[in-house]
């Protein structure tokens, strides 16, 4: 099994990299790719050391899967040659999310949409995962009207140099290149990427696009509002469900609890609920703060948390990655 990890020296692709050792995943052989200027460097994975290669090198040596997380320019040149080459991509940008023939999946949700005719798979959004974690098993019981969505995204869903950003600042240090338009310690900013023609961000528009591709169901409504807060690892998003139908609170912790990969966290007495500082370094995704919305029936509201760079980016593509091979679909 050769797996070829595509942007290997990136802050997720460094993630994906411990996730497949953590999680055994059946390697044979690594093939870690990289830009131009990092061919010829090397990085550990299970006690060894391998030889970063070029994109056209890891083309030729006809890896069975590809795990990118190398931007959607990249993804858009290279994931079409790596298919032709007969490579399982698997994407991380958001190069193909929302393109009709191409999958969108989260294995709890939909690995069934899956086959092995299937050679470019998108990874969804870090925000969607752990969102459509929560909204699924709720829309299955109760179905979805409307959904409200404000995110407190962390500083490393920019990636590395935002991280520096953040560190500089809480030191003093002012000889740092600015990611952001503002200081992001002491600060919060409602802009997470570029703004589209309606005001939205794109991260706000992937939030509201991807969750219904995922669940197959445009029959409801969602709206988002994405923040940037000066978090190192993991988002949050405070959300406000209205369902067609009632349901009962007991009822919505116990399918929570028993939904895989989701653990609630949701004991306000002794001040227990999901916070970034818990979930990092975990591939769980974190609800609690479940409570009723008093202002208006059928409605829930709540709060999840996720590590962004793992559920939200790694260990989602890995899960992938899993069911391929448990499925002999590469």
């Amino acid at each position: 099994m050769k797996i070829a990890v595509v942007g290997a020296t990136g802050m997720v692709g460094q993630v994906m990299l411990k996730v497949l050792e953590e999680r055994n995943f059946p390697v044979t052989e690594l093939i870690p790719v990289a830009s131009e200027k990092s061919v010829g460097k090397k990085v550990s994975f299970k006690g060894s050391e391998f030889e970063i290669v070029s994109m056209q090198t890891a083309i030729d040596m006809k890896p069975q899967i590809a795990i990118f997380s190398a931007g959607g320019t990249t993804s858009l040149e290279f994931a079409p040659k790596f298919a032709e080459a007969g490579t399982t991509v698997i994407d991380n940008s958001s190069a193909w999310r929302m393109e009709p023939d191409k999958k969108l999946v989260v294995p709890e949700i939909n690995a069934g949409v899956l086959t092995n005719s299937d050679k470019i798979i998108a990874n969804p959004n870090c925000s969607t995962i752990q969102l459509v974690m929560v909204l699924h098993p709720l829309n299955t019981k109760y179905d979805l009207k409307r959904v409200i969505v404000s995110t407190y995204q962390s500083v490393t869903g920019t990636g590395k140099n935002a991280v520096d950003q953040l560190n500089a600042e809480i030191v003093g240090n002012e000889d740092v290149a600015k990611v952001y338009p503002y200081e992001i310690f002491k600060n919060a900013l409602p802009q997470c990427d570029v703004f589209s023609d309606d005001d939205y961000t794109k991260e706000e528009l992937k939030l509201m696009k991807e969750p219904k591709k995922i669940m197959d169901d445009d029959t409801f409504n969602l709206t988002a509002t994405a923040v940037r807060v000066p978090v190192q690892g993991g988002h949050s998003e405070s959300v406000n469900i209205e369902f067609e139908n009632e349901f009962d609170l007991d009822e919505v912790k116990k399918i929570l609890a028993e939904t895989p990969g989701v653990v609630v966290m949701d004991d306000v007495k002794n001040n227990i609920y999901p916070m970034p500082l818990y979930s990092e370094g975990k591939d769980e995704v974190f609800v609690g703060r479940i409570r009723r919305d008093l202002s208006q029936p059928k409605t829930l509201n709540l709060w999840i948390v996720a590590d962004n760079l793992r559920k939200g980016a790694a260990t989602n593509a890995v899960q992938i990655a899993e069911y391929l091979v448990a499925n002999q679909l590469v």
